[in-house]
């Protein structure tokens, strides 16, 4: 099957591609589309987050679970929405630990393709979901490919980071390699759990640490100049 995915990833990936599970995905993508069922994110923006951020270009992992399922807030990248959709209570308090981490202010925009662009892959374990129906499409083989790609990155790259938020997040910690890549687990920053051990984690800093160690350009996690306290 011939995927629009970025070169590099298409090459990567190419055995899963041709695999009866990922036939299913597509198959059942259209059938959902034709049924009248709307789909998030649209079709173009499903594999943004390796469009954003190549295989060669990989530095940090951060794993999603699923992407946003309201209107106009998915784009195929996890935790981000588009400009000028107001952040979700779980990125409103990923950016309050930057600030207490790094020191970097609050910004309105909740897009982060400029962390993608600088290396940070911004991964789901599902790549779609149907309106406001949270997890739907769970079962639907997202995970099998998914967990490829983890594997991909473990097995053929060196030094990098996993950021692992949540118990969905930390269950992938069996796919990594952790003798060669680090390692972050901290609480999910959803409301729910953000001050169960996720306030605090330093991981964005310690990311950093991390690249400047094996001599990478660390990540500049700032989004300004838009400024906005959130309270």
């Amino acid at each position: 099957m011939d995927v629009a995915i970025e070169q590099s990833w298409k090459e990567m990936l190419h055995e899963e591609f041709q695999q009866p599970y990922f036939e299913q995905i597509v198959q059942f993508l259209k059938n959902e589309r034709k049924a009248g069922k709307v789909i998030f994110p649209p079709g173009p923006l499903i594999f943004n987050a390796f469009q954003c951020t190549p295989f060669s270009a990989v530095k940090v992992v951060i794993i999603g679970q699923d992407p946003y399922h309201g209107a106009g807030q998915a784009h195929g990248l996890s935790f981000s929405v588009p400009e000028k959709t107001p952040p979700p209570p779980s990125l409103v308090n990923i950016f309050k630990e930057l600030r207490e981490d790094l020191d970097i202010p609050i910004t309105t925009s909740g897009n982060l393709e400029q962390w993608a662009k600088q290396g940070v892959l911004l991964l789901n374990a599902s790549l779609t979901v149907e309106a406001n129906q949270a997890n739907s499409h769970s079962q639907i083989g997202w995970h099998t490919f998914t967990d490829q790609v983890i594997k991909c990155i473990s097995n053929h790259k060196d030094h990098v980071v996993f950021i692992l938020w949540g118990k969905f997040a930390q269950n992938k910690e069996a796919l990594i390699d952790a003798g060669k890549h680090k390692i972050l687990k901290a609480a999910h920053p959803s409301p729910f759990s953000a001050f169960s051990g996720f306030f605090g984690c330093k991981h964005f800093s310690q990311a950093n640490s991390w690249l400047r160690q094996i001599g990478e350009q660390p990540i500049n996690w700032n989004l300004a100049p838009a400024i906005h306290e959130f309270q």
